[in-house]
């Protein structure tokens, strides 16, 4: 395995880790106005560079990433977490079922097979992330040691390339 491809991995797991187990981040989309956030929740699924939320199409979002695919999503629990990337919207059932559960029947009021729900996958670029307990100082402190910094003084936040 290449070096770039060591460090990509080793990036990967270090977001993997700060944001295991948090269920709603912030996402901010870019409308006409400027930027608007909102809480979502992030589907159950292992962080490997991609992020996966449920939407519908009516939904202000939805346009939004038509319009702009550039987004942010921010994490904040045991850690804070920024990730920025660009959005895909992706209409495919399979995953839909796999995502879906009886949460989604309640909150957006419709099934997983409805052609107006639709997937935003969350291609992920870079992310920040800020200490915060023991879990991120030691995400600090293999980032530097995986890109050959000095580890002797600690920063409070790092920012990690993933692409």
């Amino acid at each position: 395995m290449s070096d770039l491809n060591k460090s990509h991995k080793e990036a990967v797991e270090t977001v993997r880790e700060l944001i295991k187990g948090i269920d709603t981040a912030m996402f901010t989309t870019i409308s006409a106005e400027g930027l608007v956030s909102r809480p979502m929740k992030t589907q159950e699924v292992e962080f490997d560079g991609d992020l996966w939320f449920l939407t519908k199409k009516d939904t202000s979002k939805f346009g939004e990433i038509l319009h702009d695919p550039r987004v942010n999503v921010v994490y904040a629990d045991k850690s804070y977490v920024s990730v920025r990337g660009t959005a895909k919207l992706v209409q495919d059932l399979d995953k839909k079922k796999e995502f879906w559960n009886a949460g989604y029947d309640a909150f957006l009021q419709t099934s997983y097979d409805d052609p107006e729900v639709i997937l935003i996958q969350v291609q992920a670029e870079a992310a920040e992330y800020w200490k915060s307990g023991n879990l991120a100082e030691k995400a600090t402190y293999l980032f530097k040691r995986i890109t050959n910094q000095d580890t002797e003084q600690s920063n409070l936040n790092q920012t990690i390339e993933l692409m």
